[in-house]
């Protein structure tokens, strides 16, 4: 049997996993990934597909996770797991690796699991209500299906860790900022991979200069590297700051709130739907959180979202790049921003007032470069790989 590493990213509707083969290098290219999603989903069944390393389904089904006993997410994880064991006979899993959302001001770098440590980020729970409880159940599932198999935490908010205190901190009082409450940054692990592979798509001088990565998807965030290491990120204290995001607000004035709560009586849970379940992509244009779906209608309020996220993107590049002091290169990658020609068209066609040029041709083809020979920007699309960047740290830290 062969060594592999299997790594595990427990959302709150869904389950991504990929196995790695464990060699000397870790490849980027995994022997299988797959996705449990909709789970939890009210009346309907969560549904799971792998695929092995060529792209051939190995499964696509609907799961029944309702049960009396277990959480539809232990469900999943037990069902993934025993998945695992009659169709992937041929390998000895020697290393799990979980992204786990939180590691607060204590995680900086990726951990060996140990009760103690489970513990302490259980505690973070407060930091991360809808998505840490998951990471841990995943945890938690993996550790006693395969007792004695070393378990790794990478952190998503660990590769932020780098920026100065100024950019880690809010306008309140000591008493409320010492308790925890600052700007701490997600998608560490995706800007991560960007950092490890952008000096193979850049000169060495640009790729360690000031550089804006654009991580958009569903959920949508940017950072401010230099010298390859975070300086600043628009996701704050919690993952719904910053961009417009599918179904996410992105920043909002905490006003707002206070209006919500006097006037419409909403309380936490209301305004935690509000923000996170309601809004973005899906609550501008009142018809879908896919931007896919957003780019092909016709409708005016379909436009609209799609305008007012650009818009935000290109405003937040303004605040990146004056952070940096200026701009050498742009980086898009997500989903959107590896596959959303129009989305890069539209926010680079504001940014002229960089000297940043366009190349519509390599744009509409999604290469990896796209900017214009004359640019006085770069601009790559990446697409990125956290499980690759997860399935390396296992093989670095579980020996």
């Amino acid at each position: 049997m062969a060594d592999a590493i299997l790594t595990l990213n427990a959302g709150s509707s869904s389950i991504k996993f990929a196995l790695f083969a464990r060699k000397a290098t870790i490849p980027q290219q995994p022997e299988l990934v797959g996705l449990i999603d909709g789970i939890g989903a009210v009346g309907q069944p969560a549904h799971f597909k792998a695929k092995d390393a060529g792209g051939r389904v190995l499964d696509d089904l609907d799961l029944d996770l309702d049960g009396p006993a277990i959480t539809p997410h232990q469900a999943a994880l037990s069902f993934l797991v025993d998945w695992l064991h009659r169709r992937e006979a041929g390998w000895h899993i020697s290393g799990v690796g979980h992204r786990v959302v939180h590691g607060a001001q204590q995680f900086s770098q990726p951990i060996v699991l140990n009760p103690d440590i489970v513990g302490a980020l259980r505690g973070f729970i407060p930091l991360a209500p809808l998505h840490q409880p998951h990471n841990l159940a995943g945890i938690d599932t993996l550790t006693a299906a395969l007792p004695g198999i070393p378990q790794v935490a990478c952190f998503d908010t660990a590769f932020h860790r780098s920026q100065p205190e100024v950019a880690q901190l809010f306008a309140l009082p000591r008493a409320i900022t010492a308790q925890g409450v600052r700007r701490y940054g997600f998608h560490g692990l995706s800007y991560e991979y960007i950092a490890e592979v952008l000096p193979q798509h850049l000169d060495s001088k640009r790729a360690r200069g000031r550089v804006v990565v654009a991580h958009l998807g569903n959920g949508a965030s940017m950072c401010a590297m230099r010298d390859l290491k975070s300086q600043a990120s628009t996701m704050g204290f919690t993952a719904v700051d910053g961009l417009m995001m599918g179904t996410r607000t992105g920043n909002l004035d905490p006003g707002v709130l206070l209006y919500l709560m006097d006037y419409q009586q909403m309380d936490v849970k209301a305004l935690t739907r509000l923000l996170y379940k309601e809004s973005g992509l899906l609550g501008v244009s009142g018809i879908s959180q896919d931007m896919r779906i957003l780019l092909d209608s016709a409708a005016p309020e379909a436009r609209e979202a799609i305008d007012l996220f650009c818009y935000r993107i290109v405003r937040e590049i303004g605040s990146l790049t004056a952070a940096l002091g200026g701009l050498d290169a742009l980086i898009f990658t997500g989903g959107i921003g590896e596959h959303g020609a129009p989305i890069r068209e539209q926010v680079c066609a504001r940014l002229g007032w960089l000297g940043l040029k366009l190349n519509p041709a390599a744009n509409a083809a999604n290469a990896s470069k796209i900017s214009a020979a004359d640019s006085q920007v770069d601009v790559c699309v990446i697409p990125t790989n956290e499980e690759w960047i997860i399935a390396r740290h296992v093989a670095e830290l579980a020996t």
